[in-house]
């Protein structure tokens, strides 16, 4: 199982970081130990002063596939839920103005939330998911991925030409603006179409 994850997807969160509107999607990758499920408490690390949290709508693979045409890329997920790509962002900035990789600021263990999973009606029509996500009780980030630069169908078709999609592989879809740092005590608790999926503790 791999996590794929889709960067600068949501025009606003791309202003917010001052950062460009690419022409194709912006593509990264997080291992399985990244993952962070069960609603298990985030440990802060003692490598960063300025972790961010990421509220992404998180597609699940459902069967595999390679070179995945867009008009069928929609057959290709029928479960979805809410997720967080922690970021930090200190790290991440270090790393770019060397012109180096990122992944240690985005890829490191737990770094990636999975909410409770949601089977979807109709795959192949899924679109216009709402979620939101609140810290400490107060509603900081929300989205609906109809506003997303790249859909669904474009993601899948275009992380395939690359990486053979299979079954159970995950792909965070990108976060909308509201953005923002968590720290020790904080509570995150995610929504997908008003359902909680998640509830969990910085620690």
């Amino acid at each position: 199982m791999k996590i794929i994850c889709i960067g600068r997807n949501y025009s606003e969160h791309a202003k917010e970081l001052g950062n460009t509107i690419t022409e194709k999607p912006i593509v990264f990758l997080k291992p399985q130990t990244a993952l962070l499920k069960d609603n298990k408490p985030f440990y802060l690390p003692d490598w960063s002063s300025d972790m961010h949290y990421e509220t992404e709508l998180v597609l699940k693979v459902c069967k595999q596939g390679k070179y995945i045409e867009e008009k069928f890329a929609g057959k290709y997920f029928d479960e979805v839920t809410v997720g967080i790509d922690f970021t930090a962002r200190d790290l991440q900035a270090q790393q770019k103005a060397k012109g180096l990789p990122w992944e240690i600021a985005k890829a490191f263990d737990g770094s990636a939330v999975i909410g409770d999973i949601k089977k979807v009606s109709e795959p192949g029509k899924a679109k216009g998911f709402h979620f939101h996500m609140l810290l400490n009780g107060a509603k900081v980030q929300e989205g609906n991925t109809d506003d997303m630069i790249f859909s669904f169908e474009k993601i899948i078709s275009y992380a395939s030409q690359f990486f053979t999609l299979q079954v159970g592989d995950l792909i965070y879809t990108g976060t909308p603006a509201g953005v923002g740092a968590v720290k020790i005590g904080d509570r995150l608790e995610g929504f997908l179409e008003g359902e909680k999926v998640f509830d969990f503790e910085i620690k």
